[in-house]
Formats: C-alpha cells, sequence, structure tokens
C-alpha cells in the first residue's frame, strides 16, 4: 500500500504519460484515499504538486463512479489552487465533471454541492492575465456547462469570452467563437 510519503518519493522523478497513468492505476487499484491525492495536489513544490494533479485528473476521469463520495472534499480545495499546472488540471476536472455527457450519478452528486465559489475560480482565472491560456479555455467550457444551473453566468461568461478574444491567441478565438455561438 502506497502512503502519501511513498508517492510524493515517486513522482518526485520525471514522468511521462505512461507512467502517469500506470501510477494512477495503481493508486486506484490500491483504493488510495482520493482525499490524500488532493492534498498531495497542494504541495509546496510546484513540480510535486503538477505531478499530482495530473494523476488525479487521470485517476478521476477513468473511473468517476468510484469517487463520488470524494467530489465535495475535491470541490471544496479547487479555490486553494495556486500553481499554473494545477489549475490546469482542475479546471479540465471540473470541465468534464459539468459536461452534459457525465454519468448521471455524478450529474445527481454535483448538484447537492455548492459550486459558487468554483464557478468564482473559473472566473478569476479567466480575468487573471497571469494565468494561462489553457487554464482560461477549461474555465470557460466549466462556466459555459454551469449555465443553466446558475443563470448569471451566461451573460458574464459571453463578456469575458469577449474581452478575452480581443487580443486573444488563436486557442482562445477558436473556443470563444465556438462557446458564444452556443450561448
Amino acid at each position: 500500500m502506497v502512503s502519501k510519503d511513498e508517492l510524493i518519493k515517486q513522482i518526485s522523478n520525471s514522468l511521462g504519460k505512461a507512467r502517469v497513468l500506470k501510477l494512477g492505476q495503481m493508486l486506484s487499484e490500491q483504493q488510495f484515499a482520493l482525499g490524500d491525492l488532493v492534498d498531495v495536489t497542494f504541495y509546496h513544490d510546484k513540480v510535486i504538486a503538477f505531478r499530482a494533479t495530473w494523476i488525479l485528473e487521470n485517476v478521476l476521469l477513468a473511473d468517476p463512479l468510484k469517487y463520488e463520495q470524494d467530489l465535495e472534499y475535491l470541490l471544496s480545495r479547487f479555490k486553494d489552487v495556486k500553481h499554473p499546472g494545477p489549475q490546469r488540471h482542475y479546471a479540465k476536472l471540473l470541465m468534464h465533471l459539468t459536461d452534459p455527457g457525465m454519468l448521471p450519478a455524478i450529474e445527481t452528486k454535483l448538484q447537492t454541492l455548492d459550486l459558487e465559489p468554483a464557478v468564482e475560480q473559473c472566473f478569476d482565472w479567466m480575468i487573471d492575465p497571469k494565468v494561462k491560456i489553457a487554464v482560461k479555455v477549461f474555465a470557460s467550457e466549466a462556466l459555459f456547462n454551469l449555465r443553466y444551473r446558475y443563470p448569471w453566468v451566461a451573460e458574464e461568461l459571453e463578456n469575458q469570452i469577449k474581452f478575452l478574444m480581443r487580443n486573444g491567441s488563436p486557442a482562445i478565438q477558436s473556443r470563444g467563437k465556438k462557446l458564444l455561438a452556443q450561448l
């Protein structure tokens, strides 16, 4: 059984996609507590935090139902994410978890949780000029997915997308046009 300290030691070395998937599978098979993995994503070393978040994304999205009871803790930590790498993965996780095609049990679970802190964090990331484009793109998709749950999101999201598109990268231009057309 892998402990948090052993996991930190293992991810202290360089990881590729294959190693991330292998570690994720091992953690899942050993029923490593998702809350403990979430905690490692806040490790003081931003490289280790990034690697832990990369593993978290793969573990959670491989079997969201297995971690349904852990979603509240995961989302409660959303506003604590500070490093750029983890921001990307947390925004991507929220995007996938709120996707209309997500499993009904996960949708039902999310309905019982207060997602407004995560929504506010996504807007903060979209507004912050220091936040990387990938984070902004995933955050905008997550917000788009939550526009019916929080009706005020649609108008604010439209304004933020238009603002980002004024001088935005090709990624923002492409995703922005798509989202604005659907809004």
